[in-house]
């Protein structure tokens, strides 16, 4: 691979100017093309958190999967990424957006970016100093042929994942990424003054996690001193490039700290008091409430200028402000939803801005998103087939940049009256529209709060029931459901849906597949099989458009991580299951092979938290909803002779509140919602369930009363993280299956090093309710991993079962 810098930027020149255009990505054309007008907008006191990376059409997406695959260059990388920047800058200049982000791009992960900018790369990369490069920083998201990616895990309760620091005593902290200051003169180049955001000290060691080898008791805070220094000079380096204002981004304020915690922000904050000085400094905060504590010591801060504070989730972070704010500093109030896709409602949010420029003055309320727009889709206009009626209800990140302007105007005094009427009719028409209420839906979802829907046996009971039926070995292995989604299948998916193949044609090519995925399985004889899952688009997509209440996008993708995105239907009403969705394909995929077929389902908890979900109701109420629409499923898939079913709850954990004291209700409905799916189910019958990245040691209990036959779980990447719940104790007497390997990564484990990651399961689990599996669905590896992956895998159980044997 070609050495480079990552932040490296294809040259423009100060005189570009921008009319954009959008084509698809290829090797030797840029997807951009510009050309300058002076915005004639006066810029109000608005800003934006940060802005979707991928591109309206993915374009990013497409550009690092060539790149990766090594059918372009660095440079074509670069030209992509550097186009993407300066239309989502100049987009926002030409909105009239006062102040831009800058530094709000990456090429994976901005968490990732600032291990980059500090240096701190884990020894198995080989990195030897100097700038970072696209072979190491790509190394740390993805591993390598010979070495792990670094961890993933969820960024808050969101769905982008974030690259998680390793960090120890011994780590040499050194400036090793300008690409703060590379983007800021990017900008500055185009006559367009941004504001660069960086990851705060303090969040960024509190969102780190101690490197192998290192005490788990260690204190990443303790780290604080070695990492400032580098700050500064990242700081210093900015203020000679002209920068005026700076954003920290600081989201663990909003988690519950205790008091050594908040003294860390205290501390940094006055040690970089002098480098500065001179600067107009942000500190953002979002996703939750800031807690009283939390608030107090963030605006007592040292060479502080503004606040950024999430008004959305965080509502009661208005009483405090109400009750204090300081004098003569900024209020970023983040009154646009960054999270989802609804229009703003611009009179209620009016009314809150008026009422805190009473509190903090006429010239210090800056109207701003909630958090970073990365949550939601890029933009509305490409939307060319959605319902004109719901349509007009939604504002996606374009949209949104549009709405903080609108409102910073009428702010000023300048108020655009037909925008706003606009907005008002279709705040009027979401809320009487008749296709948002179904009675029987409202009326089912009621009745259910007599019940916690438990099955009537103990999961040890039916283990062994489901075992004299199936008659599975020691150490069963399995997968999670999804096989490689070639190009040729998305082809004829796609042909399908643009009605260019019969219906005919378009079920024999998915049987033809189903059929080659059942044969290789039986080659490589695993013992509980899937069907791969090749109608399927999207675990949640897919089932959202066979459910009433939901609408679907062409263009709304979000990142979930690297390149990976996803497309959120949008549930706008109450949801029902009209028909069968899945028992036609599991009970074709049953005839093709004796040993049991597992029907796959995406759980009520996942498609809520995977879905832009109506703000109208409780969340809750609309996870009853899907739950009871599950249920039809499940039931008409057992009738169907299907003998073992999954129900991913891929994202129970994510949906978790960020604070302690909000959690229990939350996990009460979610869990209840998983249980009412399948408690009408006979004994035999087994449910599995699967989760995907994510701490569960704090909510394990809450695993255990999901009451399932046997749960998959991501474990590989977390270096065992997992079993430590079960080393201290927890008992555990359903099936379970910690993944074994790294899907997210193409790196191919040996049979020896399974052998071993099922041994220390084997030390704290019992041997009769183990199962062997990888960590997450194959969907986007390739069948020349997944083969010799899965082989190994099997050997890998065959092996200790062997042994197992022999012991006895």
């Amino acid at each position: 691979m070609p050495k480079a810098s990552f932040h490296s930027i294809a040259p423009l020149s100060s005189s570009l100017s921008i009319s954009i255009s959008f084509a698809p990505y290829t090797k030797r054309s840029s997807f951009l093309r510009f050309s300058f007008r002076t915005t004639t907008v006066r810029a109000m006191a608005s800003h934006i958190v940060g802005y979707p990376r991928m591109g309206p059409k993915r374009e990013l997406k497409f550009a690092l999967e060539s790149f990766w695959d090594g059918k372009s260059s660095t440079d074509d990388l670069q030209k992509v990424a550097a186009d993407l920047r300066v239309s989502i800058w100049k987009q926002m200049a030409d909105a009239g957006i006062k102040y831009i982000p800058s530094n709000t791009f990456s090429y994976y992960d901005q968490v990732l970016d600032t291990t980059a900018m500090l240096g701190a790369v884990p020894p198995r990369y080989g990195w030897n100093g100097g700038e970072i490069g696209f072979d190491v920083y790509f190394s740390m998201a993805r591993g390598n042929a010979t070495v792990p990616a670094m961890e993933m895990t969820k960024w808050f309760d969101t769905n982008y994942h974030y690259i998680v620091p390793e960090l120890g005593p011994d780590v040499k902290f050194s400036y090793a990424s300008h690409k703060a200051v590379q983007e800021f003169k990017e900008a500055k180049a185009l006559g367009l003054d941004t504001v660069p955001v960086l990851v705060g000290p303090v969040s960024y060691l509190l969102l780190s996690k101690p490197a192998k080898g290192v005490e788990k008791s260690f204190s990443l805070l303790s780290l604080i001193g070695n990492i400032l220094p580098v700050y500064k000079e990242v700081v210093a380096e900015l203020k000679a490039a002209g920068v005026t204002w700076i954003q920290f981004d600081e989201p663990t304020l909003v988690k519950d700290l205790d008091s050594h915690q908040l003294q860390a922000f205290t501390h940094a904050y006055s040690e970089l008091e002098s480098s500065l000085s001179g600067l107009n400094v942000l500190i953002e905060s979002y996703f939750a409430d800031v807690p009283a504590e939390a608030y107090k010591t963030l605006t007592s801060l040292k060479g502080v200028t503004g606040y950024g504070f999430d008004l959305v989730r965080g509502a009661k972070t208005l009483d405090l402000i109400k009750s204090g704010f300081p004098s003569g500093k900024y209020l970023f109030a983040g009154v646009v939803d960054g999270r989802n896709i609804w229009a703003n409602d611009l009179a209620s949010s009016i009314s809150t801005l008026e009422a805190l420029e009473g509190i903090v003055g006429k010239d210090k309320v800056v109207v701003s998103t909630s958090c970073s727009l990365l949550h939601t889709a890029v933009d509305l206009v490409n939307e060319t087939k959605l319902d004109t009626e719901i349509k007009s209800w939604l504002a996606f990140a374009a949209q949104k940049v549009v709405e903080v302007n609108a409102l910073a105007k009428a702010l000023a005094g300048h108020k655009d009256e037909a925008f706003f009427a606009a907005n008002a009719a279709a705040q009027a028409s979401r809320k009487s529209s008749p296709r948002v209420t179904n009675e029987h839906v409202q009326k089912s979802a009621a009745a259910l709060k007599g019940s916690d829907h438990r099955r009537a046996t103990n999961v040890s009971a039916r283990l062994d029931a489901q075992q004299r039926k199936l008659s599975l070995p020691v150490l069963p292995t399995t997968t999670i459901g999804s096989f490689p989604q070639t190009m040729d299948l998305r082809r004829v998916r796609r042909e399908y849906k643009a009605k260019k193949i019969s219906e005919e044609n378009y079920v024999s090519a998915i049987k033809e597949e189903i059929n080659k995925v059942v044969k290789l399985q039986e080659e490589l004889d695993i013992d509980v099989l899937v069907h791969g899952e090749p109608e399927r688009n999207d675990m949640v997509e897919y089932f959202g458009e066979q459910l009433s209440g939901f609408a679907f996008t062409v263009n709304g993708w979000v990142q979930s991580y690297g390149s990976r995105c996803v497309k959120p239907p949008i549930i706008y009403g109450d949801v029902s299951r009209p028909k069968a969705m899945t028992v036609f394909w599991s009970s074709l995929a049953q005839t093709m092979t004796k040993r049991p077929m597992k029907g796959m389902l995406t759980g009520p908890v996942t498609i809520l938290n995977w879905s832009f979900v109506r703000n109208d109701q409780p969340r809750s109420e609309t996870c009853y909803q899907i739950a009871l629409a599950i249920k039809d499923e499940v039931e008409d898939l057992e009738k169907a002779g299907i003998t073992v079913i999954q129900i991913d709850e891929a994202a129970l954990r994510e949906g978790l509140p960020l604070r302690k004291s909000e959690q229990a209700f939350y996990l009460d409905w979610a869990v209840h919602s998983f249980r009412i799916t399948n408690c009408g189910v006979q004994d035999t019958t087994q449910i599995h369930t699967h989760m995907c990245y994510s701490n569960f040691n704090d909510i394990i209990h809450s695993i255990i009363n999901m009451d399932a036959d046997v749960i998959t779980i991501e474990n590989s990447r977390s270096d065992e993280k997992l079993l430590s719940v079960f080393r201290e104790g927890v008992k555990y007497g359903a099936g379970i299956g910690p993944g074994v390997y790294d899907i997210h990564s193409p790196r191919i484990p040996s049979t020896e090093e399974i052998a071993d990651r099922i041994n220390k399961m084997l030390a704290v689990l019992e041997t009769n309710i183990l199962w062997v599996n990888p960590d997450c669905g194959l969907k986007t590896r390739k069948y020349t991993e997944v083969k010799p992956a899965l082989s190994n895998m099997v050997a890998a159980a065959k092996l200790l079962r062997s042994q197992l044997a022999s012991a006895k």
